[in-house]
Order: structure tokens, then sequence, then C-alpha cells
């Protein structure tokens, strides 16, 4: 893995480009600070861990009432 392409946390920003939302299939924003992609169309955010995206929604916050 590149080291610019690379976060601090460890999370490839390529590859936020090949992942889309589960349930909306749109695209997704990532936010550093918390360590998650958030889907905007479907109001909600998905953990990244370990470097890894957590794209069950089991594992999602919701983001918006």
């Amino acid at each position: 893995m590149s080291e610019d392409t690379t976060t601090e946390r460890g999370f490839d920003r390529h590859m936020l480009e090949a992942l889309v939302c589960p349930v909306t299939h749109a695209g997704l924003r990532y936010d550093a600070a918390a360590q998650e992609l958030i889907s905007e169309a479907a109001g909600l955010a998905f953990p990244i861990r370990d470097g890894i995206p957590i794209m069950l929604l089991g594992e999602a916050r919701q983001i918006r009432a």
C-alpha cells in the first residue's frame, strides 16, 4: 500500500472509490476523525476498525432521524 494513499490509521483512501453504500449503492464520505464511512443518502455511518470498513447494516450507526 502506498504511504500517500493510506491515512494515519491504515485506511486506504483508494478503497473508498470502490465502496458504495449497501443500502442505496450511493458513494460514501470518509470521516477521518470518527473513523467512519458516511452514507448521506441512507443516513448511516459505517465504522472502520483496524483499517477495515465494516459494511454491515447491523454495525451501522444512524446519523439522522
